[in-house]
C-alpha cells in the first residue's frame, strides 16, 4: 500500500522580533511604510505539506511517496528525508529555481508578518501522477495551481481514490474549479475557516459535498473535528497535549492520520482519533518535523486518550 502525496516541499525560516510590531508600525505612516526589525533568533525548519504529511506517515510505519518540485538548494532537505527513509523518487529538482520558502517574523504578541516565495513549487505540473507505480491512494494538497488541477485530473483518470486538501491554496480557485475538484475526489478535508470559504465559493453545504464524496472532514482546532458521510456524522474529540508549543503543521499531522486510517480501511471513529492524536503530538514540539515516537508509545497514548486499544 502506497500513498502518493502531491504538494509542497518548503523551507520555513522563522524569526522572532523581541518587541511588538505596534511599537514600530505607525498607523498614520502606513502609506510610507519603511521599517526594519532586528531578529536575534532564527530557525530554519523543514516544511511544506507533502513532506510534512510524509514525515508523519513514516512515524506511523508507512512508506509514503511525496511528489513535489524543488530548487537547487534542496540538498540539506533531501539528506533529511533520506535520513528518515522517506523516498525522494518523485521530488523533482529544477536548477533554475529556489525551493519554496516562507519567511515568518513573529513578535512578542504572537503577531506574524510572512512572505512566501513559491519558487519551484509553481512548476509542480511537471510531475505526473502516472510517473509513480503501485499507488493505492492519493492526495492533492496545497501546491502550484496548475499542478493541483492536473494531479486531480490524473488521479481521477487513473481510478486512484484521493483526498482533496485545498488548504492555503483555496484562494487560487473559483467556485466552478472547486466543484470540479470535489466531483473528482473521494474525500475532502478542510479546517473550519476553509470550510466556510469552500461553502461560499461553491454554494454547496454538507449534504451537497457528501452526496459526491465518501467523506468530508472538517477540523476545528481545540474543538476537535467532524467527519461527515452521506449516512452519518462523527464528532472526533481532541487529545489534550502535554504542552502547546507550535500549532504549525498540526493540520498536516492530522491528515497523515487520515491517510493511515484509509490505507488500513479503519472505521471513521478510529481514523479520526488517530488523526486527532497525531495533531496533539505535533503541537507539543516546535517545527513541523521535530516530533518523534515509537509505535508502542503511540498505541499506549491512544489507549490512555480514548480508553480503548488501537
Amino acid at each position: 500500500m502506497t500513498a502518493l502525496i502531491c504538494g509542497s516541499v518548503a523551507y520555513d525560516n522563522i524569526m522572532v522580533f523581541e518587541d511588538s510590531f505596534r511599537h514600530h508600525i505607525l498607523p498614520d505612516k502606513i502609506h510610507i511604510l519603511n521599517v526594519s526589525f532586528l531578529v536575534p533568533r532564527l530557525r530554519r525548519e523543514f516544511g511544506g505539506c507533502a513532506a510534512n504529511i510524509a514525515y508523519n506517515l513514516k512515524l506511523l510505519g508507512e512508506d509514503p511517496l511525496p511528489m513535489a518540485t524543488v530548487g537547487h538548494d534542496f540538498g540539506p532537505y533531501r539528506d533529511w528525508l533520506r535520513q528518515w527513509g522517506i523516498r525522494t523518487d518523485h521530488i523533482r529538482t529544477l536548477d533554475d529555481y529556489y525551493t519554496a520558502q516562507a519567511f515568518i517574523t513573529t513578535d512578542l504578541d504572537r503577531n506574524q508578518i510572512t512572505a512566501f516565495h513559491p519558487g519551484a513549487m509553481n512548476r509542480s505540473e511537471l510531475n505526473k501522477v502516472t510517473d509513480a507505480t503501485g499507488v493505492t491512494l492519493g492526495m492533492v494538497s496545497p501546491d502550484g495551481r496548475t499542478g493541483m488541477i492536473e494531479h486531480a485530473e490524473q488521479f481521477a483518470a487513473a481510478g486512484i481514490p484521493f483526498i482533496f486538501d485545498p488548504g492555503q491554496g483555496m484562494p487560487m480557485f473559483n467556485g466552478e474549479e472547486l466543484r470540479r475538484f470535489i466531483d473528482q475526489s473521494t474525500w475532502v478535508t478542510v479546517n473550519d475557516y476553509e470550510w466556510q470559504l469552500l461553502k461560499d465559493r461553491t454554494g454547496w453545504d454538507v449534504e451537497d459535498v457528501t452526496s459526491r464524496v465518501d467523506a468530508l472532514i472538517v477540523t476545528r482546532g481545540s474543538e476537535g473535528s467532524s467527519i461527515y458521510t452521506a449516512s452519518a456524522e462523527y464528532e472526533i474529540p481532541i487529545v489534550k497535549p502535554a504542552a502547546i508549543e507550535d500549532p504549525t503543521g498540526c493540520g498536516d499531522a492530522y491528515r497523515a492520520g487520515l491517510v493511515y486510517g484509509l490505507l488500513h480501511k479503519l472505521d471513521w471513529e478510529t481514523t479520526g482519533r488517530i488523526a486527532s492524536l497525531m495533531g496533539a503530538i505535533k503541537i507539543e514540539q516546535h517545527g513541523t518535523q521535530n516530533h518523534i515516537f515509537t509505535r508502542q508509545q503511540f498505541e499506549d497514548r491512544f489507549k490512555a486518550s480514548f480508553g480503548r486499544s488501537l
